[in-house]
């Protein structure tokens, strides 16, 4: 079902593989990603939409385009991402939160549409439906929009300074009980 974020925005399943390069040039654009990124996330991205329990949603203009999306999917303790940040986590005695939990791979919003909820209702529309009672992601461990965002919602910082293979930047792992936090009106 549709959430109007505002006249402008709707929130709504996304057939993310049918979608991915509009989906993949709003994260370049969010994410400051060249051409080559772009083409390993497409392959990261359409093989993560084959997995068991694996959900998409878009924030779609009143046009059509795409102004943000998000996609998640239950966790695996087999999957790289896992396996890659499984030892940050067991350092500091939070290893279990790798299991029962939903894991946020991607959000993202295009740079015109921020500061207007979106991402805040993408994610919290797709964990709303998640049956696992935990969700955990990670994100540049800086201090951004983003990681302000995620600490807004309930989570919490479980494992700082994560080095992914590749990755120029650090990240921090950050898990949060479901349903994640509201704002308070």
């Amino acid at each position: 079902m549709p959430h109007p974020v505002d006249d402008a925005v709707t929130i709504g399943p996304l057939d993310l593989a049918a979608r991915v390069d509009e989906a993949l040039a709003v994260q370049a654009v969010a994410f400051g990603l060249g051409a080559d990124e772009v083409a390993v996330r497409r392959q990261i991205v359409l093989r993560h939409m084959g997995h068991q329990g694996a959900r998409a949603l878009g924030a779609t203009t009143a046009d059509g385009r795409l102004a943000g999306f998000v996609y998640g999917m239950p966790n695996n303790r087999g999957h790289w991402w896992s396996t890659v940040v499984e030892p940050y986590l067991r350092a500091g005695g939070n290893d279990g939160w790798l299991n029962d939990a939903f894991v946020i791979t991607e959000l993202h919003v295009h740079p015109h549409h921020q500061n207007h909820g979106i991402g805040r209702t993408l994610i919290t529309t797709l964990t709303d439906g998640a049956a696992e009672p935990r969700s955990i992601l990670s994100a540049i461990d800086t201090d951004s929009p983003a990681r302000g965002l995620y600490h807004s919602l309930g989570y919490v910082d479980l494992a700082r300074q994560v080095h992914f293979p590749s990755a120029p930047r650090p990240y921090a792992v950050m898990g949060a009980p479901l349903p994640l936090r509201r704002r308070p009106w």
